[in-house]
């Protein structure tokens, strides 16, 4: 993949370590506890132990839908507008590297920031004023001053990178303050808080998108075109991961600025960060736009990596030595969809290994995997040889065609993400991805550690479009628009 070494790539939601303890601290308690389901919201008890601060069992839920709340936001467009007005809340290192790609689309002012750490705000505020832009309002003031920020009438659009578990009561307040979201993923760790989004995009006509950069990816865009366009026939399966040898930035006392993510480790076992490998390959197969993925089956390995690596790294006394690490290193998931294709889902951040996302794609004229990428289409290939990708340039998606060096980081994936949505807003385009599409990304981090408790017992995935998945429409595989 033409793409520089994904740094940064995973560590979206930083903050410092005042803002990690607070903002991640209903984690271990009610904050993640199930409590009471919203009405509709049927839930079954999860087989196996409890693992304390983990969602609650009754994530896993069932599949059937609650009764609508709202019209359907499949298919509604943006409210066209000269000037696309955003705020930003989170301005660790995915959110302060973030801002430079906003200020770098044309048609954007960046008018409002928020985070708990002045230091932080006053040098994203800096570089909107060096782009030539007014200076933006500056929110501060604890770990709550982001309300302010959605209740203010000069935005458009909110954009938060911050902890994991901020991430559901961020969007329900953009929302009801009537703003269009965007999140770093996940977009929300229980079922019932992802339907409950699902109901207030509907209720508000807001979209609420889960910002999967990924899905923009040089090869994924390429090999999204080739799979509409038949090349790999009918297909028949697929997969994505998230692998990536994160010990020494988890047990880094400065780079998450505090342990919110290492922590993670020690509540759930499933898979923790399911968007960047499942997104692409649901574009793939049209998941909500002619299938869904319909249940998941997911098994996990021991926990030691992070044991094994505090032994080796951290003094006795390293606070971390109170922890009891329970994430499997490796998690596995098998998904699949109502047209019967499977999907394999991998996560490992705690041993050794190089960077993969897989990223494989295969049908009945051939396979594309990547990391490193190869093909073998019949009757290009033959003979058990792989074939050149690099020579399927012709199929680049529009994207890449126009922007053939774009700034920013992971190769540029970012900032073709961050410049097609800005484009929708300002055209009054329909998004490539909705709220539907951040449900069923998301789901399988309750899901996948609901299936491990049970021994891989199957875990249906709720179908959020409530039955209009079967209907064909457009995503990221889009017609370059008229300005």
């Amino acid at each position: 993949m033409n793409e520089a070494h994904p740094q940064n790539h995973d560590h979206d939601e930083t903050g410092p370590s005042r803002r990690s303890v607070l903002w991640t601290a209903g984690a271990a308690g009610a904050g993640l506890g199930l409590g009471a389901l919203p009405a509709g919201r049927a839930a079954a008890a999860t087989p196996g132990e409890t693992v304390p601060g983990a969602p609650a069992a009754a994530t896993a839920g069932t599949a059937a839908a609650p009764a609508a709340r709202g019209r359907t936001m499949i298919g509604v467009p943006f409210e066209r507008r000269s000037t696309v007005r955003v705020g930003i809340i989170g301005l660790g290192n995915r959110g302060g590297s973030m801002i430079d790609l906003f200020l770098a689309v044309p048609g954007v002012r960046v008018v409002a920031l928020c985070d708990p750490v002045k230091e932080k705000t006053e040098r994203a505020a800096k570089k909107v004023t060096d782009a030539g832009q007014p200076a933006p309002a500056v929110y501060t003031k604890g770990d709550h001053d982001y309300e302010n920020l959605c209740k203010r009438g000069d935005l458009d659009f909110v954009y938060a990178a911050t902890p994991w578990d901020r991430h559901f009561e961020m969007a329900r307040t953009a929302l009801r303050n009537g703003k269009h979201f965007g999140v770093e993923c996940p977009l929300a760790l229980r079922l019932d808080q992802l339907w409950e989004l699902v109901d207030l995009s509907e209720r508000t006509r807001r979209h609420c998108m889960q910002l999967e950069n990924c899905c923009y990816g040089r090869n994924e865009m390429r090999v999204l075109r080739m799979a509409h366009a038949g090349l790999f026939g009918e297909l028949l399966h697929g997969a994505g991961a998230y692998i990536h040898d994160l010990r020494g930035l988890m047990f880094d006392p400065t780079y998450y600025e505090g342990p919110w993510r290492r922590l993670w480790h020690t509540r759930l076992r499933g898979d923790l960060y399911p968007t960047h490998g499942f997104g692409p390959v649901a574009n793939y197969m049209d998941v909500n736009r002619g299938d869904r993925v319909v249940r998941i089956s997911s098994v996990g390995t021991p926990a030691l990596g992070l044991a094994e690596y505090r032994k080796e790294h951290k003094p006795a006394n390293d606070p971390s030595w109170k922890e009891s690490y329970i994430e499997s290193d490796r998690t596995i998931s098998l998904v699949q969809t109502a047209k019967g294709r499977v999907i394999r889902l991998e996560h490992d951040v705690s041993t050794p290994h190089p960077y993969s996302r897989i990223n494989s794609l295969g049908g009945t004229k051939g396979l594309f995997e990547d990391y490193p990428e190869r093909i073998y289409l019949e009757p290009d290939q033959h003979d058990d040889e792989w074939g050149d990708f690099a020579k399927y340039a012709e199929w680049d998606h529009w994207l890449w065609k126009e922007h053939a060096n774009p700034p920013g980081g992971h190769g540029g994936m970012d900032y073709m993400m961050v410049f097609r949505l800005m484009q929708c807003m300002r055209l009054g385009l329909v998004p490539d991805f909705d709220i539907y599409d951040a449900a069923t990304w998301s789901a399988p981090v309750p899901l996948s550690d609901a299936s491990i408790k049970a021994k891989g017992a199957p875990q249906e995935i709720p179908d959020f479009t409530r039955g209009l998945w079967k209907k064909a429409r457009t995503g990221v595989d889009s017609e370059k628009p008229a300005e």
